[in-house]
């Protein structure tokens, strides 16, 4: 590859270069050796962090709901079920409390508590933990 080099310094077109293929070379290094399902395992997981909107938060807060370890692992393992049968906008009940789910990214969009009106619309599944 010819240098085109002004100051002593790469072009950005070499500069893309380089990075390119040091990220093919590092992505396939990381990948030698594994199963398929060890890697699927990894590439799913990996941001799979149950996430609270603003909005979910703030009704959180003003409602004060507040999760035990258990109600939060059941949250999580419902928001799991609602993945693994391709629900997309999930009600996700836990004990009293009732939580609308984007399950594909992942996050709570809004909580409600015992005493207050309880319709929810654009669902398209419901898991009670």
């Amino acid at each position: 590859m010819p240098t085109n080099r002004i100051n002593n310094f790469p072009s950005i077109q070499q500069m893309t270069e380089q990075l390119k293929n040091s990220e093919k070379s590092s992505s396939a290094a990381s990948l030698q050796g594994k199963s398929f399902e060890q890697i699927l395992n990894e590439r799913t997981s990996a941001g799979s962090e149950l996430k609270f909107s603003k909005h979910a938060s703030m009704r959180m807060q003003s409602r004060q709901i507040d999760l035990t370890a258990n109600q939060w692992e059941r949250l999580e393992d419902g928001v799991e079920k609602a993945g693994e049968k391709g629900i997309r906008e999930s009600l996700v009940m836990v004990d009293n409390l009732a939580f609308i789910v984007n399950v594909s990214n992942n996050t709570v969009i809004t909580a409600v508590g015992e005493g207050e009106d309880k319709i929810f619309t654009n669902i398209d599944g419901a898991i009670i933990t």
